[in-house]
């Protein structure tokens, strides 16, 4: 299995071992566009691997703050308590760079930026950049896709479109 994203189309497709497109989702990546730099609150571009799943089990919309649970169940109304939070909801696929230098380790190390692939609010636009550097997904979606992928499946985020 191998996950491709590709920024330009806020697409995020799952490939099979042979290379075949088995599943594919609308994302949201980062309102800010591509980078790399801790800070910049863009999505980082390149290889890398699930380094960890979070939530396994967990009732979608279950709300996430450092990668724990904090007991409360995403509703319109927490939403409209906390206008201003980017909700990381129902699992979460934490992702560590693979290129020395260029998103592993130093100021452009992914995991250490806490980049992820995690659920958001059905009120969240997919298809469209928004994010504070993760990649959002539908809760149904992720789930499906948390139950398809391991630990160290690689991931590699495109600035462009597929081929």
């Amino acid at each position: 299995m191998k996950i491709n994203i590709y920024v330009a189309s806020q697409r995020l497709e799952l490939l099979d071992d042979t290379g075949r497109v088995c599943r594919q989702y609308g994302v949201s990546t980062a309102a800010n566009g591509v980078g790399e730099v801790r800070g910049s609150h863009c999505t980082p571009r390149g290889l890398h691997l699930i380094r960890a799943k979070i939530g396994a089990g967990s009732t979608p919309n279950t709300v996430f703050v450092g990668r724990r649970a904090t007991g409360e169940i995403y509703s319109p109304e927490l939403g409209e308590a906390f206008p201003n939070r980017d909700w990381i909801l129902t699992r979460i696929l934490w992702l560590s760079g693979c290129e020395v230098g260029f998103n592993r380790l130093g100021d452009n190390d992914t995991m250490r930026r806490y980049i992820y692939i995690h659920g958001s609010p059905e009120t969240v636009q997919m298809g469209a950049p928004g994010s504070h550097g993760c990649i959002r997904m539908r809760n149904s979606d992720l789930i499906e896709l948390f139950d398809l992928v391991s630990v160290k499946t690689p991931v590699e985020i495109i600035e462009g479109d597929a081929i």
